[in-house]
C-alpha cells in the first residue's frame, strides 16, 4: 500500500475502519473511523485479539500509513485466516467504544457511500455505480480508492497539527513494536 501523503511523516500507522453510522451532532454523521494502531493495545480492547491484529496492522507499514481494515482482510487471504489472527468484529466494536468514551482520539468521518465502498473493498476491486440519468453503470476502482485514502490522510494532517493521534492509556511498547511494559499519559 502506498504511502498516503508527505505530511503525516511524524505519525504512526493508522486503522481505517467503517462502522454503523452515529450522530455526534444534529446532521453530522459518522461512519467511518481512523484510531492510531497503538489504540488495538488498549486494556479495554479485547486481547490478545488487539494486540495481534495490531502486530498484523504494522508490520511492514510505513510512519503515517492509513491501512483499510478491508487492506487486512485481503493481506489474510480474503479474510480466510481472521480465526487465527482475532475477532475483528468485536475489536473494531471495542474500539468504537472508546471513541464514544472518548478514551482515544480518533478521526469521525462521515464518508460518502461510494468512498466507503471503496474502503471497504479490496485494494483491487471496482465498485460499480448505476447512473439513472444515462441507464449505465460507472466503474470506480484502485486509483479512486487511493484518492480516498489521500484525501482521509490530508484531513488527518489537519486534525493532528503536528501530533499524533493519541491512542489512550496503552502499554509501551519496545522497539519492535511489539512488547508492552507500562502505562503511558496523554501527552498533549
Amino acid at each position: 500500500m502506498p504511502h498516503h501523503g508527505s505530511e503525516q511523516s511524524t505519525g504512526g500507522v493508522y486503522l481505517l475502519f467503517a462502522h454503523e453510522a452515529y450522530y455526534p451532532t444534529p446532521g453530522q454523521e459518522i461512519n467511518t473511523s481512523l484510531v492510531d494502531a497503538a489504540t488495538l493495545l488498549y486494556p479495554r480492547v479485547r486481547q490478545p485479539d488487539g494486540a495481534r491484529i495490531h502486530e498484523r496492522l504494522t508490520r511492514g507499514r510505513r510512519p503515517g500509513e492509513i491501512v483499510p481494515l478491508a487492506m487486512l482482510t485481503h493481506e489474510l487471504e480474503g479474510g480466510r485466516l481472521w480465526p487465527q489472527v482475532g475477532d475483528w468484529h468485536a475489536t473494531t466494536a471495542d474500539l468504537l467504544q472508546l471513541i464514544h468514551d472518548h478514551a482515544c482520539d480518533a478521526l469521525g468521518l462521515g464518508l460518502s457511500p461510494l468512498a466507503r465502498a471503496l474502503v471497504c473493498s479490496g485494494p483491487r476491486s471496482e465498485v460499480r455505480v448505476y447512473d439513472p440519468t444515462t441507464e449505465d453503470y460507472q466503474v470506480f476502482g484502485p486509483a479512486d480508492r487511493i484518492e480516498v485514502l489521500v484525501e482521509i490522510g490530508k484531513q488527518l494532517a489537519r486534525t493532528q497539527a503536528g501530533r499524533r493521534l493519541w491512542p489512550g492509556d496503552v502499554p509501551h511498547t519496545s522497539a519492535d513494536g511489539r512488547r508492552p511494559s507500562c502505562g503511558a499519559p496523554r501527552q498533549s
